[in-house]
Formats: C-alpha cells, structure tokens, sequence
C-alpha cells in the first residue's frame, strides 16, 4: 500500500513482519514486528500517521508511520483477519475477517465498534 505522499510502500509478509520502503530507492526505511503469524493485508492511514496490519494471528495491529512504534492490538475476531481499510479521516478501521464478519474499530482508542454480519463464507 502507498503512503499517502507517495514517498513509501507498505508491505506484509509470511515472514510475520511489516516492512516500510523507500518508493525511489527501493530500500527498507524499518521492519514492523508484533505479528506471531504470516501478515495477510496492510494500509497506511489518509493521514499519514499510522499503519495498520492483519493477518493469521486473529489480530489487527496498529503501528506509528513516523516512529514504527506499536500502537493499539485490536482484538475480536476468531479467525484469519483478511482485510482491513481506514476511514477517509483516518479516525476509523473496518477489518473483514475468514470468521464471516466485519468489525469497525476506533483507531485513537482501539476500541471496538459494530460487528456487521451477514456474510455465509470469509470477508476479504
């Protein structure tokens, strides 16, 4: 995923990290670590500040874009978490999950929101 200012790339991996490129020189500004399982989705947040990330190990991670200090662990779903997106103002993450539901998360608190159902098979 693009940061916001097209200066970087977010990526995340089997290997369970986080990685923050450099778009020009295609070098490695930091890893992120917290995942215990392979990363399945990440997204920078519209405002540039925060990184999110999801995968295997049931959890949406929140990571500091400018420090890569780890943020808030959002927890609730009970399976594979496939997706997630942020809100246009940055304030809000939605996170779609092999457990058929969508969850809304506040993302300065962490706290968690709706849980939408409906879905008869994984979200991604």
């Amino acid at each position: 995923a693009w940061s916001p200012d097209g200066k970087r790339i977010v990526s995340g991996s089997e290997d369970r990290t986080v990685q923050v490129w450099n778009a020009r020189s295609g070098t490695t500004d930091r890893a992120l670590c917290g995942h215990t399982k392979p990363v399945k989705s990440v997204a920078w947040s519209p405002d540039g500040n925060q990184i999110v990330g999801s995968g295997y190990d049931k959890m949406v991670r929140l990571w500091d874009a400018k420090t890569g200090n780890a943020g808030h662990v959002l927890q609730g779903h009970i399976n594979v978490v496939c997706s997630v997106a942020w809100s246009f103002d940055s304030k809000h993450i939605v996170s779609g999950s092999r457990d058929m539901t969508v969850r809304l998360w506040d993302a300065q608190t962490g706290e968690a929101g709706p849980v939408l159902q409906g879905h008869n098979d994984d979200v991604c």
